[in-house]
């Protein structure tokens, strides 16, 4: 284990967050297909990886925790809730969208 050096694990600490918090995501609001699943799946991931060192430290400061936690701990827990954050605003997006669209088929056709 000593072969792995602190920044692998601080990495795969925010992949696994990332991961995690896409995951539980799908358990709240369910996809409405394949592509949409994916699509989500992989915002969720990203997002969970580039934001989730900020929004962990804000989360541990706001509830006054950063001093009883890791840093891997940290960028697990902010990678998780970035990437759930990211999937439900996506979510909510996506749907809107397509209400919007299917809302203008049926003006431009008389529906």
């Amino acid at each position: 284990m000593s072969d792995i050096n602190e920044t692998a694990w601080l990495w795969a600490a925010k992949g696994a967050g990332a991961i995690a918090g896409s995951a539980i995501s799908l358990a709240y609001l369910l996809p409405q297909g394949r592509r949409e699943a994916a699509v989500r799946f992989a915002v969720g991931v990203v997002c969970g990886l580039i934001f989730g060192g900020t929004a962990g430290v804000k989360i541990a400061k706001e509830l006054g925790i950063e001093s009883v936690l890791t840093s891997s701990e940290i960028l697990m827990m902010g990678s998780g809730a970035a990437s759930v954050c990211a999937w439900w605003a996506l979510g909510f997006l996506m749907r809107g969208f397509e209400r919007g669209i299917s809302g203008q088929r049926e003006d431009n056709y008389g529906r």
